[in-house]
């Protein structure tokens, strides 16, 4: 009795390979790229002198460990800035996925030790007051939650998380640039304040009355918008057609 002939199976068909996205196909990708580039451009240099009294903000005498502290934070913030954009970029992501590893890896592995860790030990120093305190050491502490998780997700491969806790960490690495935009819009408000004599007309006092709301909506606002994007854009999933 001649043996069963083998059973042929239906070889199975190859992914079809990701179609690049254009940059011009994501808008957004050249405004914030002029944003980045334009913020580093006028608040990094200062510090280039490694002086403190070329800061920006006032820097306390005491700790010692404060200024070199900022420095740190601040020029691995710039390194991440720009990363952001790469990790964002669709064409980039899908022509160079080295790349994007890469660079992924570069801002989470640097930016703990050069952003978060030194974020979470200034803040507490903040010269604007409790409120901007409070503001500065939530943020740090919601970054670096933020970038582990995206980290961890990654390694487990489980990207559709990794992605979206990643875009929350890129939400919160531009606040500072964003307090900017904020600091435009309660300007009025704070003339308004100062006109009726509620607060005086004062540098420092201006700077007590500015420095929690704007420090809290830098990041607040940035955030809410992710989480929007990530709850109705998500594309919705096909249900798949019943079979016997």
């Amino acid at each position: 009795m001649a043996p069963p002939a083998p059973t042929e199976t239906a070889a199975p068909r190859p992914r079809p390979a990701p179609v690049p996205v254009r940059w011009w196909q994501r808008p957004w990708i050249l405004p914030l790229a002029l944003f980045s580039l334009t913020f580093l451009a006028y608040s990094v240099p200062p510090y280039f002198s490694l002086d403190p009294a070329d800061a920006r903000l006032p820097v306390p005498e005491t700790p010692a460990w404060y200024f070199p502290a900022l420095i740190t934070h601040i020029f691995g913030g710039t390194l991440l800035t720009l990363l952001v954009i790469l990790q964002v970029w669709p064409w980039l992501r899908a022509r160079y996925p080295a790349v994007h590893r890469w660079s992924g890896r570069t801002y989470v592995l640097a930016g703990i030790p050069l952003v978060g860790v030194p974020a979470l030990l200034i803040a507490p120093f903040s010269s604007t007051g409790f409120g901007t305190q409070v503001s500065n050491t939530i943020w740090a502490v919601l970054w670096l939650t933020f970038t582990v998780l995206g980290f961890v997700m990654a390694r487990r491969r489980r990207f559709a998380d990794h992605r979206e806790w990643m875009l929350r960490s890129f939400a919160l690495i531009y606040g500072i640039a964003f307090n900017r935009v904020i600091i435009l819009f309660l300007l009025p408000f704070l003339i308004l304040q100062v006109e009726a004599g509620v607060i005086p007309d004062d540098e420092q006092a201006l700077a007590m009355a500015m420095g929690a709301p704007s420090s809290f909506l830098s990041w607040i606002v940035p955030l809410l918008f992710v989480e929007w994007w990530i709850k109705y854009r998500k594309p919705r999933r096909r249900r798949r057609p019943a079979t016997a």
